[in-house]
């Protein structure tokens, strides 16, 4: 028996809040996308794959996936969930028998649970997995305000995907959501459509992933391990410059010369963030050559690299940096640095350590003539720490 799958990949994650589309964002060192095609292409009895994507990503389709076992093929996505199957759907061979419908969203679908769809959708035409809810369901008014009926919470099972169909009922389906029927999922297109859907067992770990707070959960799940970066930072010393490290002006009477306020203790620590998670360094992010960071304070491009990271799906747990200077002593202000330094990465106090040494006279640090900043930053997946 053939058994195709459409992997639906489509959405932009508005839910999500960032600007990358959540199917594309890391999960345990692959993207969501890829754990859900992973889990299709290893399966014995699947024979193809579609992947539905915006249609702005189709040419970057096969780069974004990876390499698969299976035939691949994409689709572009359409308005709604439905069309976006439907092209999907179109792209299957012939071949087909069994069709499988699955959110890429949901990346932890396994082995038995596709064979128990497949073993539905051959049974009787049209399966979905489900949950039973363990909640009192309440029905409420338009507004949410008032209860109008509590539904009996043995009726009421939570639809996962991937949901299976033999082919003839899914190409039904699909025709009846063209003539202008919304629908939620392609099993409630085939109960319409006059087909009795079977509900087999889900599985609770079949999470999807619509919200931050979800993929931080997954995330979790997976124990991700954390990641080490490295940064360094150096600057000339010249009168008339401010010495700024990490927001705290230290009187002297010369500071770093730079594009932007030369903040060695700031920069060094972007660094290293930027490099725990290979995401650059701080001139690809804030070019010495562009205005918007003439005079930037350090502290505030800190701050920025710190949303970076997190819209990558990383939070800094840790910084230890070290401050190389001849003069002045920086003793005095050690603890006000950190606390800003804290501060810009939303942290606690003591997850921060700043040392100052000086280059005992050797080189340009040595005779005075320059700064430097060396840092380490400890960065793990948000909601594993």
């Amino acid at each position: 028996m053939s058994v195709g799958v459409i992997i639906v990949a489509a959405g932009r994650g508005a839910r999500m809040g960032g600007a990358v589309p959540k199917q594309l964002l890391d999960l345990g060192g692959r993207t969501i996308l890829q754990r859900s095609v992973q889990a299709f292409d290893g399966h014995p009895r699947v024979s193809e794959l579609v992947v539905v994507l915006p249609a702005e990503l189709i040419d970057e389709g096969a780069a974004l996936v990876g390499d698969t076992r299976r035939p691949l093929r994409f689709a572009a996505g359409g308005a709604r969930r439905q069309d976006s199957v439907r092209h999907g759907f179109e792209q299957l061979s012939p071949a087909a028998e069994i069709v499988l419908v699955h959110d890429a969203a949901r990346p932890f679908a396994d082995a038995a649970l596709i064979d128990r769809v497949i073993a539905g959708a051959s049974d009787a035409g049209a399966a979905v997995p489900a949950m039973a809810s363990r909640d009192t369901v309440k029905r409420v008014d338009a507004g949410g305000q008032v209860v109008r009926e509590t539904i009996p919470r043995e009726q009421i099972w939570l639809a996962q995907t991937p949901q299976g169909f033999r082919m003839s009922v899914l190409r039904e389906a699909i025709a009846l959501g063209e003539q202008g029927i919304d629908a939620t999922d392609e099993a409630m297109l085939a109960e319409r459509a006059g087909h009795a859907v079977r509900v087999v067992p889900g599985d609770e770990r079949n999470i999807k992933i619509t919200t931050s707070d979800d993929l931080a959960s997954a995330r979790a799940a997976l124990g991700a391990p954390p990641r080490v970066g490295t940064g360094y930072d150096l600057h000339r010393l010249v009168p008339g410059r401010p010495l700024v490290l990490a927001g705290v002006v230290v009187p002297f009477d010369r500071g770093p010369h730079g594009h932007s306020d030369g903040d060695v203790l700031a920069h060094s620590v972007i660094d290293a963030m930027f490099g725990a998670v290979a995401a650059g360094d701080i001139g690809r992010h804030y070019s010495d050559t562009d205005p918007r960071w003439k005079d930037a304070p350090g502290r505030d491009l800190l701050g920025r690299a710190g949303d970076v990271v997190r819209e990558m799906g990383w939070m800094v747990t840790s910084v230890d940096a070290t401050v190389v200077l001849e003069r002045p002593k920086l003793a005095p202000h050690i603890q006000a640095m950190r606390e800003h330094l804290a501060g810009a990465l939303g942290i606690q106090v003591d997850q921060v350590s700043i040392k100052a040494k000086t280059n005992e006279g050797v080189d340009a640090v040595g005779r005075g003539e320059a700064i430097a900043a060396h840092a380490v930053a400890v960065l793990t997946r948000r909601g594993t720490a």
